[in-house]
């Protein structure tokens, strides 16, 4: 069904292909806890795969909903764009965390980090950092990053102490209405130095019911 919704040659279907639901690579266990260690790893690994898996088919949906039906069966071109919003959706979850050694004493020290990150990946040529800016409401807003190709922004909020998280909550919701004026996809980091976010599913669960909308809550 995939296949026939995005094209024989689509880079979302040809991603599920590569999924192998098993773990991939070498660890190093003792002889009697090989077994329980191998276990583990399957586990951990097919988990990943099928957060991969859910990730593609959000993706496929939210591109007919934006694309529309019809474009996707014309073959456009937006499986491209699709992708590279993965790709800086996984560098977030997956590598952000690992790349800040030292613990960040305010937003611009993440925001450096990321950008390290999109650099390395190659997306040097994609986007701008703090320099868009949109006016709203006789207020002037200005996302730490954005990709016009792919009309994404990326923007980290610092939770570094108890009732930051509440405050960040309004941020994000302000931020969407003035960011939604100018660009479709939003994606909000939320780097928690300070443990405050507790439940992070609640915390994002509301945000990310409004469309096209993705909160990255990464804890250090």
């Amino acid at each position: 069904m995939l296949e026939d919704v995005f094209g024989a040659n689509s880079r979302i279907f040809l991603n599920f292909t590569l999924l192998t639901w098993q773990f991939r690579g070498q660890f190093i266990a003792g002889y009697w806890d090989m077994e329980k260690e191998l276990e583990k790893r399957q586990r951990e690994a097919y988990v990943n795969d099928l957060e991969t898996a859910k990730g593609l088919i959000e993706a496929g949906i939210e591109l007919i909903k934006q694309k529309g039906i019809e474009a996707v069966y014309e073959g456009k071109d937006t499986t491209k764009e699709t992708s590279e919003i993965l790709k800086v959706e996984s560098l977030i979850e997956n590598s952000l965390r690992k790349a800040i050694i030292k613990t960040p004493t305010k937003e611009s020290e993440v925001n450096d980090s990321l950008q390290t990150l999109f650099i390395g990946a190659g997306l040097d040529q994609n986007f701008t950092r703090e320099k868009e800016h949109i006016i709203y409401s006789s207020k002037t807003y200005v996302p730490d990053f954005v990709f016009k190709r792919i009309s994404t922004t990326v923007e980290t909020k610092f939770c570094d102490k108890v009732g930051r998280d509440k405050e960040i909550i309004a941020e994000i919701n302000d931020d969407i209405v003035a960011y939604k004026t100018a660009y479709s996809n939003l994606i909000f980091v939320v780097y928690d130095t300070g443990g405050v976010i507790r439940n992070v599913d609640e915390f994002k669960g509301s945000i990310e019911k409004q469309e096209f909308v993705t909160v990255k809550v990464i804890k250090h």
